[in-house]
């Protein structure tokens, strides 16, 4: 029987999957491989009803700069007593591709232990997908698709804020990241919004809907004072998943839960919610500033590849056949700054507890970050004595004591309490 390698992607779509799934079929068929594409990620591989698709050079050929996935995506997670070798043994699969993000790679990190303990010899290979940016690669690597998400994020950013601009109101845009701020801070960060709320910043205070709702409205306030009547507030939705269970119930929002038991923030407009928040409080105010919500959803999320994640998704592609070769597995293919291929083996960044791999987060104390956070337009202790003309307790709006930050300006970023 033909030897043969096999790709499936989980998780939800990245720009850039395409790219990859067409590099990895191109350098194995030269390699004399049948290349077998596995629909809706791990749901029906192990049930022996997996519907497959036989990648050629032809198919390869032509979605190689498309977005979206060829392969079709599925959220299941496998329980480990649900994994089998059959597919494998019966396909004469030497290697398994796994595209996906940090659920992908857990899964595929309990699969590899499992091949390992019943001496099943195929090699398991993750490329790190997501818009989210949360895979630990070194340095400031980013997982492919996430300068394609954020380019597009940027282009509806800056039409916004022409929008408000011209307008002379306010947006509350709320943009994708479970459980990590990279999305909202890097578009917050390009287009210039004068305040960016992502759930890293809340390293010392609990998260809540009214310390949200006060941030947004401490810039609305800072703005107001100096006469510019016009604004974007850019809300990570991940400070969904860092809200206490109480206060969501509370919130009066029902969610569903996924697989993984997220709730589905898919189901619900994160801006909106946002956005209805704030004018409430506005209203209780006596403050009469109009905002308008704006989702960055699921726009971001199928746009086809920019060329630096063309050239990513080609170099992890080829990368994934020189580890290969090396008989490597176990492990996620990175590079690095001289686009050199490493292995990262998903053992070294498990928790050894869960077994799962732990999302990156947004370092708040880089000097990117320090600068970005100083030079937002947000209310102060110096603007107390002028914004009594709003509110009668400005300390309330003050965005570094809601944080639980204390405020230098001759320092790049607010110290912590």
């Amino acid at each position: 029987m033909q030897k043969s390698i096999a790709i499936l992607c989980a998780g939800g779509p990245a720009p850039g999957i395409n790219t990859v799934i067409s590099t990895i079929a191109k350098v194995f068929l030269k390699d004399g491989y049948r290349v077998v594409g596995i629909h809706e990620g791990y749901k029906n591989l192990f049930n022996g009803k997996a519907e497959t698709v036989n990648i050629d050079f032809h198919y390869a050929d032509r979605i190689f700069p498309r977005g979206g996935s060829t392969l079709r995506m599925s959220r299941h997670k496998p329980k480990d007593h649900e994994f089998s070798s059959e597919f494998f043994l019966e396909n004469n699969i030497e290697l398994l591709v796994t595209i996906g993000g940090d659920d992908t790679a857990s899964t595929a990190n309990r699969l590899t232990k499992y091949l390992i303990a019943n001496d099943v010899k195929i090699q398991n290979i993750h490329v790190p997908k997501t818009i989210d940016n949360d895979i630990p690669l070194p340095g400031r690597t980013p997982t492919f698709g996430f300068n394609s998400a954020k380019n597009e994020g940027v282009q509806i950013g800056n039409t916004v804020y022409e929008d408000a601009r011209t307008s002379g109101n306010w947006f509350v845009v709320s943009t994708m990241g479970r459980s990590a701020g990279h999305l909202a801070f890097e578009i917050g960060t390009s287009c210039h919004f004068p305040v960016i709320i992502i759930p890293e910043m809340f390293d010392n205070t609990e998260i809540t809907f009214e310390k949200i709702t006060n941030l947004v409205i401490s810039s609305m306030l800072k703005r107001q004072l100096d006469g510019v009547l016009h604004g974007v507030a850019l809300v990570s939705e991940g400070v969904f998943h860092t809200l206490s269970e109480d206060e969501i119930k509370n919130s009066g929002i029902n969610f569903t839960y996924d697989d993984h038991g997220h709730p589905e923030l898919g189901n619900v407009s994160k801006a909106h919610i946002f956005n209805i928040l704030v004018q409430r409080k506005l209203k209780e105010l006596g403050i009469t500033i109009k905002s308008r919500p704006v989702e960055m959803g699921y726009e971001l999320r199928c746009c086809p590849p920019v060329a630096y994640d063309l050239t990513l998704c080609t170099l992890l592609g080829m990368g994934v056949r020189k580890l290969f070769l090396e008989g490597k597995s176990g492990c996620i293919v990175s590079t690095s700054s001289k686009a050199d291929i490493q292995p990262i083996f998903l053992a070294d960044i498990e928790d050894p507890k869960t077994g799962k791999i732990p999302p990156r987060l947004v370092d708040t104390q880089s000097e990117l970050a320090k600068m970005v956070f100083s030079d937002m337009h947000v209310l102060t202790e110096a603007d107390y004595e002028a914004a009594r003309e709003y509110v009668d307790n400005p300390e309330d709006f003050d965005f570094y004591k809601i944080l639980g930050w204390e405020y230098d300006p001759s320092k790049l970023r607010p110290s912590i309490a």
